[in-house]
């Protein structure tokens, strides 16, 4: 029977994630386990575990930038006071550290928490095989003992390593739990935001990213609609507030991360609409050949985002995961010193029609994929949506491209047969749309039911807005059952 323990007020949203962590960390079961959380930083992943490991009266250790010696001196340090011992346990070595914690399981289960493990493993290498063997199958320590013991931590692409492959921890592992940040309603709700208009906006900045309310701006959002750009100058553009050097930091913040220049560069190069690898070759300068590394180790670090095009086989294009650094790519980079001089009000008029196309409009393309995915009901789109993403169609009479905002895709058929495409769409922010625009989707259509692999013949033509629909649009939309309008209203309160 699984054991409820009640998600403590202070966590916001993260319903599944404190489900999952309480269900591994009450497991009754004999033996020591292992879970792993990762997840970018910012994102909560501390505040669950403290409260996971208080809930359970269990132990919490936050490991820190420190040589092995030092580690395993506060981790002693740590322990006494957990067991009330009468001074700091002395461990000897990892391994016996190990062992200490697996010895604090052995009466019931118990919640062991090692926060910020990526420290401790660019310190000791042989961390992860020590742990390896200690949860060694049959093993004494672990059979006599019920430690669930969770390894946290913000560098992806080291924790991302962690189970992958030959990687000592591979098959050991429990629970493999990311979190992520709050989807665009979410984030919404969060910062308590109920224009939705608005709420696409401050997303398109911010992102999902839980810490940027609380602590970096310190609970200053937008007060309605006209407080929009103020509020940008004053809690972003702002030298003085944390939020104005965080982009910066994501990177250095990072060690797989090393030539921030480069990386920097290519992150601009995505930021100006440079989505393949040719086109971010040509804005830095470098060959295609010579970005695969730079653009694995951003992937690796979740800061881009690969996304194969589905109607073109081989092809991808990049997009920057965290919406702040969009903004700071596009906005704030190119006018850093006079930022710096405090001349945020003069920057951002300067800069309305770049966040308008390099970071607004992006953002809402995104936020229409992801209500797609998650939000649509099935009777909308005529069916689940299992993929959703941006394509280019080409035309082979007139050896044109179609580019195509949303190609929504249903489940695929079990055995041989065409995958059902159930939308295509049109998404602009600043642009009101009107009946040309589904006149374009009808002829992609047309072009898209010839392809044999594809059942798109019932495909939905979805047309998405910030700016409205024309009345003629609005009124073809309710002479035809497959034309979609979505504006930002439905986007956040409807499906």
């Amino acid at each position: 029977m699984p054991v409820e323990l009640a998600k403590p007020a202070e966590i916001f949203d993260r319903d599944v994630e404190w489900a999952e962590l309480v269900r591994f960390a009450t497991d009754d079961r004999p033996g020591a386990t292992l879970g792993v959380v990762s997840g970018r930083r910012r994102q909560g992943k501390t505040l669950l575990l403290y409260e996971l490991a208080r809930a359970t009266e269990g132990f919490y250790f936050g490991a820190t930038e420190a040589t092995p010696a030092d580690s395993l001196r506060r981790l002693g340090e740590a322990l006494g006071r957990h067991t009330d011992a009468p001074g700091p346990l002395h461990l000897a070595d990892w391994s016996s550290a190990v062992d200490a914690l697996l010895a604090l399981g052995r009466d019931r289960p118990l919640t062991v928490v090692i926060d910020e493990f990526p420290y401790l493993a660019r310190a000791s290498r042989d961390l992860p095989s020590v742990i390896q063997h200690a949860l060694t199958p049959g093993r004494a320590e672990r059979t006599g003992s019920r430690t669930r013991l969770l390894l946290c931590g913000s560098a992806l692409s080291f924790m991302g390593g962690l189970l992958a492959g030959s990687a000592p921890l591979r098959g050991r592992a429990g629970l493999e739990l990311p979190v992520a940040p709050l989807d665009y309603r979410a984030a919404a709700t969060f910062w308590g935001i109920g224009d939705p208009s608005l709420a696409a906006q401050v997303f398109a900045i911010v992102g999902g990213t839980p810490a940027y309310r609380r602590e970096y701006v310190q609970d200053d959002t937008p007060d309605g609609p006209d407080d929009f750009d103020n509020w940008v100058v004053r809690a972003v553009l702002n030298p003085a507030r944390p939020l104005f050097r965080e982009a910066r930091y994501l990177l250095a913040e990072d060690p797989d991360l090393r030539d921030t220049a480069l990386y920097h560069s290519v992150l601009s190069a995505v930021a100006e609409g440079n989505g393949t690898r040719g086109g971010i070759a040509g804005y830095i300068g470098r060959k295609a050949n010579d970005l695969q590394h730079p653009l694995t180790v951003l992937e690796d670090a979740g800061l881009l985002t690969r996304e194969p095009d589905p109607l073109r086989s081989g092809r991808s294009r990049y997009r920057i995961a965290e919406p702040l650094i969009t903004f700071y790519q596009a906005v704030m980079r190119p006018a850093w010193t006079a930022l710096e001089q405090r001349r945020g009000a003069d920057v951002w008029r300067r800069s309305q029609r770049r966040y308008a196309s390099a970071v607004l409009g992006p953002a809402f393309e995104e936020i229409v994929r992801q209500w797609a995915l998650r939000f649509a009901a099935p009777e909308t789109l005529g069916g689940i949506v299992a993929e959703a993403s941006a394509a280019v169609l080409t035309d082979p009479s007139s050896r044109t491209s179609l580019e195509l905002d949303l190609v929504a895709f249903g489940e695929p058929p079990f055995g041989d047969g065409p995958r059902p495409l159930l939308a295509i769409g049109e998404v602009k922010w600043g642009r009101t749309l009107g009946v040309a625009d589904v006149d374009r989707l009808v002829k992609a259509r047309d072009l898209l039911v010839t392809r044999p692999s594809l059942d798109a013949r019932g495909a939905r033509l979805l047309l998405a807005s910030g700016a409205g629909f024309t009345d003629d649009l609005r009124a073809a939309s309710r002479r035809r059952s497959d034309v979609i309008l979505v504006d930002p209203t439905r986007l956040y309160t409807g499906d």
